[in-house]
This record gives C-alpha cells, sequence and structure tokens, in this order.
C-alpha cells in the first residue's frame, strides 16, 4: 500500500487495487469515524457521485475502505473551489473542512471530487411550503 495521509488524526493509504484506506485515530476519532460514514451513506443515497463510495467498515479498527476519487490537486481557482463545495449542499452536506486539500481530480471523467468528511454536517431539508386551504 501507498502511504498518501498520516496525521494525528487519519492514516490515509492506497491499496494496490486502488482503494482507499483511511484508519481514524487521535482526539474524537470515534466521533469522525461514525460522521464520515453517515455522510458518505446519505450522499450514496441522494446520488452524489462526485464523492468516495463507501466499499467497507470496521467498527473496531475505526477503519473504512472507499473507491478513489483521483489525485490531490495543488491548484485551483478559488471561485471554482467554492462552486464544489455549494454543489455539495444541493445534496444536503456541508463540508466543513472546504480547503484544497479535500479536492481530488478524476482523469476518467474530467471531473472534481471532494473527499474527507469527517466533519461535514447533514443539513436539513428545506421546510415544505403551506398547501393553500
Amino acid at each position: 500500500m501507498h502511504e498518501v495521509k498520516d496525521t494525528q488524526r487519519a492514516v490515509v493509504r492506497i491499496g494496490y487495487d486502488g482503494r482507499v484506506h483511511k484508519t481514524f485515530r487521535g482526539p474524537h476519532a470515534q466521533t469522525r469515524f461514525d460522521n464520515e460514514i453517515r455522510v458518505l451513506r446519505h450522499l450514496e443515497a441522494r446520488g452524489c457521485n462526485f464523492v468516495p463510495r463507501l466499499l467497507e467498515v470496521d467498527p473496531a479498527a475505526l477503519k473504512i475502505i472507499t473507491t478513489n476519487c483521483g489525485s490531490i490537486v495543488d491548484q485551483l481557482n478559488p471561485e471554482r473551489m467554492q462552486e464544489l463545495f455549494k454543489e455539495l449542499e444541493t445534496y444536503g452536506v456541508r463540508h466543513d473542512d472546504a480547503f484544497l486539500r479535500n479536492i481530488t481530480y478524476r482523469a476518467s471523467d474530467g471531473r472534481f471530487c471532494l473527499i474527507d468528511f469527517e466533519f461535514a454536517t447533514i443539513l436539513a431539508p428545506p421546510p415544505t411550503p403551506a398547501k393553500p386551504r
């Protein structure tokens, strides 16, 4: 496996098969693990195609395995960055860690993608308008 990230909060490795292995650690690891799983499932249920798909969950090891969303992006126009995170909100999620480090580029379809949802928030659905009487 190729190590991509090793911080106080997580270790991320890419397997030889291309799948991404993320192990949570450090402060509030269980909470961040649970939140990332909840958010990724929410996004998948809503058909969001520019985020990783959750493939496996190992609660004992605080580890998830996801699909790979491409290569880390080094530079991106700030307006385009803002558009990506705004687009995510149309699927009912605010990223809450909206930085370049959480954007990848998927060359197979030329799509910028978003990763790392441990701090994301699922937004409340907009209220349904009252029916006229």
